[in-house]
């Protein structure tokens, strides 16, 4: 156990050690239980069935379903296109000497970070089209995700920049540089390069969000996993096979962030 953990909690002794292995072997022994009766009353119910299955062996049905996951990395992608710059925007706005730049950055990330993604949604939706303002459906769906993640990201970087030693800013304008040249060449360099696994992260969020992409009726996976099973009637294997995409797709954004913090790490 590393120092650093040794501050947070005591290690424990022969007895806190063997009660928390019991503890963890009861607790895997009742979720094995768990699983293993919902499985059974899946098998009582037909939804093992193979005719609930078999649908995913049909071309038709598997471009259906690819053309969603296409659909829904490319809202991901255009978000994350649009989300990391205009949060840098927002961060270095919040980082700036200017009074009123700062109280408008911060006007921005607040307002965002806590209004709901969905209410977001919905304005696009249905209350800007009342202004005479319509956008087309794929950008009802990123506008919003975009506007809301851009915040998380602007606090991420703005944390990254305040973590660095106040003495790289000093050396950098003590060689001549203004604020924002040090910014720019010395500062926001090094705080992404320790917030890239983070960074890599929120992609994860920005494919979550793409999910609510049927409040626009924007046929993304889920979307397409809901209209497939209810005119099949095979809604548990449809999202079933649909979390299975999702869990892939995030898997592979969490491994590259691994990977990145372990070459940080060397």
């Amino acid at each position: 156990m590393s120092d650093e953990s040794r501050l947070l909690f005591d290690i424990p002794g022969p007895r806190a050690t063997r009660r928390t292995r019991i503890a963890t072997g009861v607790a895997l022994l009742a979720l094995t239980c768990l699983l293993a009766l919902v499985v059974r009353q899946f098998a009582i119910r037909g939804q093992l069935d193979a005719d609930q299955w078999s649908m995913y062996t049909q071309w038709p049905i598997l471009r259906y379903l690819l053309e969603g996951v296409g659909q829904t990395l490319l809202v991901t992608a255009v978000a994350a296109t649009l989300t990391f710059p205009l949060g840098a925007a927002v961060a270095l706005l919040r980082l700036s000497r200017s009074r009123m730049l700062r109280a408008v950055a911060r006007g921005y990330t607040e307002l965002f970070r806590a209004v709901p993604l969905l209410l977001l949604l919905y304005v696009f939706l249905f209350g800007l089209p009342r202004a005479g303002l319509t956008f087309p459906v794929f950008w009802q769906l990123v506008i919003p995700i975009v506007l809301s993640n851009a915040a998380v990201v602007c606090e991420l970087l703005r944390a990254g920049v305040l973590a660095q030693d106040r003495g790289q800013g000093e050396a950098a304008q003590s060689l001549g540089m203004t604020y924002w040249q040090s910014m720019r060449w010395v500062i926001l360099p090094q705080a992404v390069l320790r917030l890239v696994p983070a960074l890599v992260s929120q992609l994860v969020r920005l494919l979550k969000d793409s999910t609510l992409g049927y409040t626009v009726s924007f046929l993304e996976l889920l979307h397409r996993t809901r209209v497939l099973g209810e005119y099949y009637h095979t809604v548990l294997s449809s999202y079933l096979v649909a979390a299975a995409c999702y869990v892939l797709i995030s898997a592979a954004l969490s491994r590259t962030a691994d990977r990145l913090e372990q070459r940080q790490r060397q």
